[in-house]
């Protein structure tokens, strides 16, 4: 299962992240998402685990957690296709009259 781990303190690097979830079963990937620009940590990442019934309990646990000071929301990840597009053509924008 794919995992979102949000509002997550720019200090928490990768090898933390998978730390943070290997008590509840084998985390396959873990991974903090950084600006492309900067390589500064942009605030969350994704962790994988292979079996769903330890993902569900990790998440269960997890969520609301008080990591580094600041508390993390975990959730269950949304495959790409189920977000909504984002919409950049028309309305408003700077010289837009009407």
């Amino acid at each position: 299962m794919n995992i979102y781990v949000s509002n997550l303190s720019f200090n928490i690097q990768d090898a933390d992240l998978r730390d943070f979830f290997t008590p509840y079963g084998e985390v396959t990937s873990a991974k903090i998402i950084t600006d492309k620009e900067t390589g500064r940590s942009r605030g969350f990442g994704f962790v994988e685990m292979s079996d769903d019934a330890a993902s569900r309990t990790a998440i269960a646990e997890l969520n609301e957690a008080t990591i580094d000071g600041r508390t993390i929301k975990v959730m269950e990840a949304k495959p790409k296709e189920d977000r909504p597009a984002r919409n950049f053509s028309g309305g408003g924008g700077y010289n837009n009259r009407y």
